[in-house]
């Protein structure tokens, strides 16, 4: 089946993970096809998620200019149109994009201004989540927190934290999920990818996200898997990803199925098109030659995936019949 055709929802989309080798050519030139293979995209099985992440260096290191984050985010755009993706989320950290004199808050309000642009010109909506990173300190956590809330019903949607789960403990980011919660900021949170079910309870414990990304070693504990369920805690998974990093050998050692079995809320996502080298439309594909997934199971991930969005009330509505009408 081409599932081009069908109307998707993506939750879980790194925008400096994501550039096309069309907008890498014009930020610098001097970039072959070699080049941007070997530098851009991730190799089918990397040792761990820290050497994936080594990939997305190249990415924010190309956005630190106004002009630059504009055109990495219009060329993200034009993806999920190409994709018939119908709503997004976008995640970035700002503080990674002020090497050349931005500072975060104008970095923010030129996503921003950009996702204006881009919804007007391809039709496709966008919210955007700042993503603080493991390795930073408390101070900038909270810097990137504060600039959520400053952005507060603009296209900026929520917060996030991102980067080596393995390598960093979330000691220095609990004050700024503290913060995202006495202003009743959106979060979701990076967990049980590169660590297993423990590294998901501490994430909801201490940092009380409403959605985790990845998350799929949750599978390892079964009283993990019915808290999840009974608190409607949606999984934002990314198969593709998941083998790369080597969360899982192969994909068919990916517990997707046995997620959705359990009644986990769950979606699809690329996690970094081009990092992972992969459409929605061929993760769907994927899924369906591995799992046998049908037409049912995109349809139910795609409906969790709206109503646990970030979205408004009125888009969650519209972008529901959309799907329902093309399911």
């Amino acid at each position: 089946m081409d599932y081009h055709q069908l109307p998707k929802i993506e939750l879980h989309l790194h925008l400096d993970c994501s550039l096309s080798y069309e907008v890498a050519k014009e930020l610098d030139p001097s970039i072959s096809k070699e080049v941007y293979h070997n530098s851009f995209i991730a190799p089918k099985k990397c040792t761990d998620l820290a050497d994936y992440i080594t990939r997305a260096a190249k990415g924010f290191e190309l956005m630190q200019t106004k002009e630059q984050l504009r055109l990495v985010t219009l060329d993200l755009f034009k993806q999920l149109k190409q994709d018939n993706v119908i709503y997004a989320e976008i995640r970035f950290a700002p503080l990674q994009h002020t090497l050349k004199g931005l500072l975060a808050e104008e970095v923010v309000a030129i996503v921003n201004e950009t996702v204006e642009e881009g919804i007007s010109k391809y039709g496709v909506q966008v919210g955007v989540i700042l993503c603080t990173l493991r390795h930073f300190t408390e101070a900038q956590s909270l810097e990137t927190v504060q600039l959520v809330h400053k952005f507060k019903g603009t296209r900026i949607v929520g917060f996030d934290i991102a980067a080596d789960e393995a390598g960093f403990p979330i000691d220095n980011h609990i004050k700024a999920f503290r913060f995202a919660k006495e202003k009743q900021l959106n979060c979701t949170a990076h967990a049980g990818e590169a660590k297993g079910a423990a590294s998901v309870w501490e994430t909801l414990e201490y940092l009380h996200p409403t959605r985790i990304g990845h998350g799929v070693r949750s599978i390892e504990d079964p009283k993990l898997l019915a808290f999840i369920k009974e608190k409607n805690i949606h999984l934002e998974v990314c198969p593709t990803s998941n083998i790369q990093v080597d969360v899982f050998d192969t994909i068919e050692d990916h517990p997707a199925e046995a997620l959705y079995k359990a009644g986990i809320s769950m979606g699809i996502n690329t996690d970094g098109r081009t990092v992972s080298n992969v459409s929605l439309s061929e993760e769907y594909s994927l899924l369906e030659q591995i799992f046998n997934w049908d037409m049912a199971y995109f349809k139910k991930c795609n409906l969790e995936a709206i109503q646990h969005s970030f979205a408004s009330e009125e888009v969650k509505a519209k972008m529901k019949q959309q799907i329902e009408r093309a399911y």
